[in-house]
């Protein structure tokens, strides 16, 4: 036997062995190469963090979260304008809201929507309530939107819908918390008026309660409360408890709004 079969034959014995010397690496085939081999490319890139995102949702408590703050943030602009327009039709969509959370609750699939839709419907009935009727008062303002504290205190006397009834009580935290800012800062003269008088004074009305929200009252106020909320907003995350996050949601997503009011003044 040649010297030259002889050495082909010793590499081809060492490639089957998985020998990693140089010389034998460049005769492996590229097909035997492992994925963990490869120069990293955008794609995989891409996909990995598409990956990470779509596993970090599929968790309960961060779905929870999400659907609070979006139960908290996105609403508001819709039931505004509506129970302008037809109150009586924005208070009868609770039940509505009740009966949607009812047969989602009915369903383990669904579950979890379903609760945190009933828990929502408390909140939809006071806005309807103070929105339709009474918001020239901001005085009423606080209570009415506590118009279903008796019946959430109750569910969770009993173990009811607990992540709905918390994120009802994120939501009423942070309602108080953003009155409590109005008072502190003397803003209530400009919420009455601007639900008296004609559109076409918002503009003017909104100038002078930025004004007053620029003194060093008005900051002072803004940055205590602020941490207040996002201190109550973030303690609770360190639990792993779903309705905990619901809570959470409800509170942070507050800063949400009123930031955008809060642009809404210094753009009219």
């Amino acid at each position: 036997m040649s010297n030259k079969s002889r050495a082909d034959r010793s590499l081809r014995k060492a490639v089957s062995e998985g020998d990693d010397s140089p010389l034998v690496s460049l005769c492996r085939p590229l097909s035997s190469v492992s994925c963990s081999d490869r120069v990293p490319t955008p794609s995989d890139s891409g996909n990995r963090l598409r990956h990470q995102v779509a596993l970090l949702f599929s968790r309960t408590r961060v779905q929870a979260f999400a659907a609070s703050a979006f139960l908290v943030a996105v609403p508001v602009f819709i039931q505004a304008p509506l129970v302008r327009l037809v109150p009586q039709v924005c208070l009868l969509t609770t039940a509505i809201w009740l009966l949607l959370g009812w047969k989602l609750l009915q369903k383990a699939s669904t579950q979890l929507w379903g609760d945190l839709i009933i828990g929502f419907s408390w909140t939809w009935l006071a806005g309807a309530v103070y929105w339709g009727w009474f918001r020239w008062d901001p005085y009423v303002h606080l209570p009415i939107e506590a118009l279903g504290l008796p019946i959430v205190l109750i569910l969770l006397r009993y173990g009811k819908a607990k992540i709905g009834n918390y994120f009802y009580l994120g939501s009423l935290l942070g309602t108080a918390i953003t009155d409590l800012y109005f008072y502190c800062v003397g803003l209530i003269p400009y919420w009455r008026a601007l639900m008296v008088n004609p559109p076409e004074q918002a503009g003017v009305i909104l100038h002078n309660a930025l004004m007053r929200m620029e003194t060093y009252q008005g900051v002072g106020s803004a940055i205590v409360l602020l941490s207040l909320l996002i201190m109550l907003g973030t303690i609770p995350l360190r639990s792993h408890s779903t309705r905990w996050w619901a809570f959470s949601g409800a509170v942070l997503s507050t800063i949400l709004v009123d930031s955008l009011f809060f642009v809404a003044a210094i753009f009219a």
